[in-house]
């Protein structure tokens, strides 16, 4: 009996698997998520390649578990490496420690000296020839029936997850994947690793990535036109919506670059067709001009940035969350506009519908910011629930009197005249304006405008989906976006211990409520603000926009290492000892 079977199974555990580029790492990866799924296990699966559009280095970063799972672990229970080739690029990322088993093929000799420092203990397996000895089989097939066997997965249901991606092949290579599953299950068999999972619960999951629920709520949130121009790590988005909108009698356009993207989309929100539009950092930059038009005309809008290491090309392929100041202030002038920030995979697509709802109702551009781990991430999950959230602008009605575009209303909202509609014609101008549209140079209708504007937003009822708040206590945790999944598993770690910790994860990033969020806050005396940024913009943000405890302390770190709920957890605990002066 080996110590796998001696050990009692695990909640939960983190498996990687790692090889050069084209090795087939994602594929194993996400046949080995897509089986644990359906036996009802929750899982995440994350992508770390190098910014290369073919070959490089390519790992599939695996965490499968009986409950909820948001983010990596701290470390790594099992790595599996195809070949070592540019493992060395993953030195900072994976984590390897005495309790960690590595398995690689033995062809490829001793690991790196990285791999050895860590104290692991290390298999050599005969992955690339027990490959060879079943007729066009890879190496990463064999993997999948190891970790498969050690995680404790069904082999039927490996063998017909793999045959689901040989459409119309299935048949022909029925006998050769059942081989080499089984020769991997076998090889498994001398090897030792304390990582097979507790039963699940025999509920079948979601799998999708942050980017297809991206595209899922704006479906479901009304947009029928979206234009976008391919960049990564957004262009999924385009590739999701382009298969479905025309089945719900919408239309996409890959355009000629991000400037003509946005100003179609402004276009076809003009002409009352809910729209969005998709990016990354380098497109969003370019995009800022046309933002600012849609504030001007308030014109509903939805713009997705999927976030990634900048400035510049910066790193395309690796998260972080340094855009927040351009969505927010990107634009000259004053141009107020929503910021919204999704806090895990499912929450994509809530939030998206929210941000659809918000545009067409307050008539303005309405920014959401993911990044490159919620959007190519994939997570076996709870289905998110559909919320009655759908498009709805104020419209005028048909040779309505005395019509006047951007009258100045009570809550800010005037009527929008949509073209064709007689009556309510009127020019969409760039130029400051008066409330029939008219351009207009005087003080009084700029300033008459810019109250509007700013107005419609801050009076609006933005309802209790402004923050997630969990728990109370005198530490607190302030996070947004992507961020929130490791705070959110920091939080319960230190709660073990017995602190009382109160979480507040912001969804609405702008307009920000001061008074909603001082109320949040109230109570809390040590106060840890955790962002993916070098430069802190989120704290600086709400510095500069409310009154924090008066010991709050910033946990800011750039990309592409992503948060590990330990790093927060062990911040919390230095939090927790300071003196509150």
């Amino acid at each position: 009996m080996n110590e796998a079977q001696e050990k009692p199974p695990v909640d939960s555990c983190s498996l990687t698997l790692l090889g050069s580029g084209g090795a087939g790492v994602m594929t194993a990866g996400q046949i080995l998520l897509d089986v644990a799924a359906e036996a009802g296990y929750f899982g995440l699966m994350t992508r770390s390649t190098g910014p290369q559009i073919r070959g490089g280095e390519a790992a599939a970063v695996l965490r499968l578990g009986v409950t909820s799972i948001g983010c990596q672990d701290d470390r790594i229970d099992l790595l599996v490496a195809l070949d070592w080739g540019k493992a060395e690029h993953f030195s900072d990322e994976l984590v390897l420690d005495a309790d960690s088993v590595v398995i690689a093929d033995s062809a490829e000799g001793e690991p790196p000296v990285w791999v050895t420092d860590s104290g692991a203990r290390h298999y050599a397996v005969r992955l690339s020839e027990l490959a060879r000895e079943h007729s066009g089989l890879r190496a990463n097939i064999i993997a999948v029936g190891i970790v498969g066997a050690l995680v404790g997965l069904d082999f039927d249901s490996m063998k017909n997850t793999i045959k689901r991606r040989l459409i119309g092949k299935e048949n022909l290579f029925a006998d050769v994947i059942q081989a080499g599953l089984q020769a991997g299950i076998s090889a498994a068999e001398s090897l030792q690793c304390a990582c097979k999972l507790a039963p699940p619960q025999a509920q079948p999951r979601w799998l999708l990535t942050g980017n297809e629920a991206v595209g899922m709520g704006a479906l479901r949130g009304g947009v029928r036109f979206c234009a976008t121009y391919p960049i990564t790590p957004s262009t999924e988005i385009q590739e999701w919506l382009a298969e479905r909108l025309p089945e719900v009698g919408g239309c996409l356009v890959q355009a000629e670059d991000e400037l003509a993207s946005i100003n179609m989309c402004i276009g076809a929100s003009f002409g009352g067709v809910p729209a969005m539009t998709a990016t990354s950092g380098p497109g969003f930059s370019l995009m800022v001009e046309a933002l600012g038009l849609a504030v001007a005309t308030e014109t509903p809008l939805v713009v997705v940035d999927v976030m990634r290491g900048g400035p510049a090309t910066g790193i395309p392929t690796k998260s972080e969350q340094a855009d927040l100041a351009i969505a927010v202030y990107g634009a000259h002038g004053d141009a107020p506009r929503l910021v919204l920030a999704p806090n895990g995979i499912g929450d994509c697509m809530t939030t998206t519908q929210w941000a659809v709802y918000l545009a067409e109702a307050l008539q303005c551009p309405a920014v959401v910011l993911s990044d490159q781990f919620l959007g190519q991430s994939r997570a076996a999950i709870m289905p998110p629930k559909d919320r009655e959230w759908r498009a709805k602008r104020r419209r005028a009605p048909a040779n309505i009197a005395d019509f006047q575009r951007f009258r100045d209303c009570s809550d800010g909202i005037s009527m929008m005249g949509i073209p064709g509609t007689p009556g309510s014609e009127y020019t969409a101008t760039g130029l400051s304006h008066k409330p029939s549209a008219r351009p207009s140079a005087m003080p009084a209708d700029h300033r008459l405008q810019l109250d509007k504007r700013r107005r419609k937003l801050e009076q609006f009822d933005y309802g209790d989906d402004w923050a997630d708040i969990e728990g109370d206590g005198s530490l607190g945790l302030l996070t947004w976006g992507s961020s929130t999944q490791a705070a959110r598993e920091a939080v319960a770690r230190v709660r073990a211990d017995g602190l009382a910790v109160r979480l507040v994860s912001l969804r609405l990033i702008a307009p920000l409520d001061p008074v909603r969020l001082t109320t949040a806050l109230d109570g809390i005396k040590r106060l840890l603000v955790v962002e993916q940024s070098h430069g802190a913009q989120f704290f600086q943000y709400l510095r500069a926009s409310c009154e924090l405890p008066p010991h709050t302390r910033s946990l800011a770190e750039p990309g592409p290492l992503l948060f590990r709920p330990g790093r927060i957890a062990a911040a919390l605990r230095v939090l927790e000892m300071e003196e509150v002066k």
